[in-house]
């Protein structure tokens, strides 16, 4: 017996689980088990759990792999993960519990809650509706101004009143864009309303209701349990290296919740259930409803759904996104956070649903929900776990093409136009604040004040233009700090590009003060 055998047969007899059985309802358990065995190595994740709910039962449950890379603490069904973004489906819940009782109505508009609010125009100041906050049709563009509350001291608030410098790239209501911000606002409503912050609203109304009780809602109350997993950061041809917890605090009603399978199989029971637990009716069915409907079409491309025959249309709801797949409505979510992935799915019309959460950044979770649907239906002619693999390391292949390419395009003994003290001094705009470029050791370090976090070493590229690493971000590359001189010779700017899908660094301005 080997080691990852022997901890997922410990695994099972702490949690109280069992997978001897071949079948129940449209699940087989074994087969399920064997797979996952085998996906979570072939993918190369430290640790992973995985529950199953149908009706109001967790059906299958196990933990894969350790908490940490490097030790031999095992992943168990109690063990924490950030589950990010699946966050938000509490904060639209939160919001469907103040309109039943009649404190608040999804069109409502956000200035009369949130006299300070302020959009890129007065139009869309005025107009923008509770509605609009949950679905994502702000007219920004997806993660537009994440890097305001990344690791940054700003308040929840101050997050929210910066965002009125960020540039829309559609039309209000016109097309999707995902928006953390938005949700935070959406969360300090929740605050206004009811007299609570947001933090306690959840804790109150849904985890202790929910019988949640190991759940957490700041990164500050990690210390409290020892059964947590530790978020991983993954490069090519490298192990995984364990990172810290990505502090979520001042955008906590997007993404601050911390669970496990268990807890989390609880919160679907009850979305599940017509809005009941265990006898307590938590959400109407009425707004259920409305959070699980279609508000916002998420515009997916004809090539990528040629992969998905039976699937024909995306969109976001309140707080959840939904999709259509071998006939039925699948209301899901993913989340992620620096070095960790999740995914909860249900079905509401055939009653069963799942979580997966992992503690590096991988595709798992988003095939297991459609392995786990294919399982239903007794047909599962599709490898999954090999397809997203697959996409994976394409992306992978592509990325390090693009840095072939940026090496390429480097200018040989192209020297600085200026002395390096020359670009030193303080730069800033009214979105982001200020960054100070200094001089250390012989060479130049940007610091961008607002976070203790995000500080870069520059190298010389070429010309005017400097490479950055940053010191305490592992899991962002390297990019580039472009220096703009003016027609004195002076440097007036500086730009600056991390390329990554997460932080859009190109939307800072930093003007020479």
């Amino acid at each position: 017996m080997n080691k990852s055998t022997f901890f997922s047969l410990i695994l099972f007899l702490i949690a109280g689980f069992t997978v001897s059985a071949q079948k129940h309802g449209g699940f087989d358990f074994k087969k399920l088990d064997k797979y996952l065995e085998k996906a979570y190595n072939d993918w190369g994740i430290p640790g992973m759990a995985i529950a199953v709910t149908e009706g109001d039962k967790i059906v299958f449950a196990k933990g894969y792999g350790i908490k940490e890379y490097g030790k031999d603490a095992p992943v168990d069904t109690k063990t924490l993960f950030a589950v990010a973004s699946n966050t938000k489906a509490f904060t639209a819940s939160s919001l469907s519990q103040l309109v039943d009782e009649g404190k608040l109505s999804w069109d409502d508009k956000v200035t009369d809650y949130l006299p300070w609010f302020k959009m890129y125009n007065n139009y869309v100041t005025g107009e923008m509706t509770v509605r609009d906050l949950l679905c994502h049709r702000s007219g920004l563009e997806t993660f537009s101004g994440d890097l305001l509350w990344y690791e940054t001291n700003y308040s929840s608030k101050e997050v929210i009143e910066r965002s009125r410098f960020l540039k829309p790239k559609y039309g209000f209501r016109s097309h999707f864009g995902y928006s953390n911000i938005m949700f935070s606002a959406a969360g300090e409503i929740v605050s206004v309303i009811s007299g609570k912050p947001w933090k306690g609203y959840v804790q109150t109304h849904f985890l202790d209701k929910l019988e949640m009780k190991n759940s957490i809602l700041s990164v500050s109350e990690i210390k409290t349990n020892s059964n947590i997993a530790i978020p991983h950061h993954t490069d090519e041809n490298i192990k995984p290296i364990p990172i810290k917890y990505m502090a979520w605090d001042n955008v906590a009603p997007a993404a601050a919740l911390i669970s496990n399978v268990e807890d989390m199989s609880n919160w679907l029971i009850m979305n599940m259930n017509e809005g009941v637990f265990k006898g307590d009716t938590i959400l109407s069915e009425e707004q259920l409803w409305e959070m699980q409907s279609a508000q916002t079409p998420d515009n997916s491309s004809k090539s990528w759904l040629n992969y998905f025959p039976t699937k024909h249309f995306e969109a976001y709801g309140l707080g959840w996104s939904t999709f259509d797949y071998r006939g039925v409505k699948v209301v899901n979510h993913g989340g992620g956070a620096d070095g960790m992935i999740s995914q909860t799915m249900f079905v509401p019309e055939k009653d069963f649903g799942m979580v997966v959460l992992t503690n590096s950044v991988n595709y798992l979770p988003n095939a297991m929900m459609y392995y786990i649907i294919d399982d239903y239906f007794g047909d599962i002619t599709d490898d999954w776990s090999a397809f997203f693999l697959k996409v994976y390391n394409y992306g992978k292949k592509m990325h390090k093409k693009d840095a072939e390419e940026y090496e390429k395009n480097r200018v040989k003994h192209a020297k600085p136009s200026l002395e390096l003290i020359d670009y030193t001094g303080i730069y800033g705009g009214d979105l982001y604040g200020d960054a100070e470029v200094k001089l250390e050791n012989g060479h130049l370090v940007l610091d961008f004040l607002p976070s203790e976090t995000l500080i870069g070493d520059l190298s010389h590229r070429h010309y005017d233009t400097f490479e950055i690493k940053l010191r305490n971000s592992p899991t962002l590359p390297k990019g580039t700090v472009q220096f703009i001189l003016g027609t004195d010779g002076k440097v007036n700017e500086l730009k600056v590009d991390i390329p990554n899908p997460d932080f859009d660094f190109t939307e800072l301005e930093f003007k020479k003060k």
